[in-house]
């Protein structure tokens, strides 16, 4: 019982690791695109979401490989999590602003 509450600790602990990298990724691409220094930002937030990132896995895991794996898995789901929250909305009654209907939204069908 005592292992499966370390696994789960480690795979919440993957959660918010990484909650924070791909949140940090989306907030860096966000303002570094508007910046007159965008490589600056995009340099910086790179080395502080890696060092917090692989820090994190290093203290989790600890030599263990099944929390090192339950936290990886948590940092995995995290990522489809931001890319759903942070998603832009589809326009009403527009079909071709679908990202997911596998056509290009600029060109029209030839008959």
């Amino acid at each position: 019982m005592h292992e499966v509450m370390l696994l789960a600790l480690a795979w919440v602990v993957g959660l918010l690791l990484g909650a924070g990298f791909f949140g940090g990724l989306w907030w860096t691409v966000r303002r570094g695109s508007a910046s007159a220094r965008s490589a600056l930002w995009f340099l910086s937030s790179l080395l502080l979401r890696m060092g917090l990132a692989l820090g994190g896995f290093y203290l989790v895991g600890r030599g263990d490989w099944q929390r090192l794996l339950a936290c990886l898995l948590g940092f995995v789901v995290a990522r489809f999590v931001v890319l759903r929250l942070t998603r832009p909305p589809l326009e009403q009654g527009n079909p071709r602003c679908n990202p997911r209907s596998g056509e290009a939204g600029h060109a029209p069908q030839s008959r």
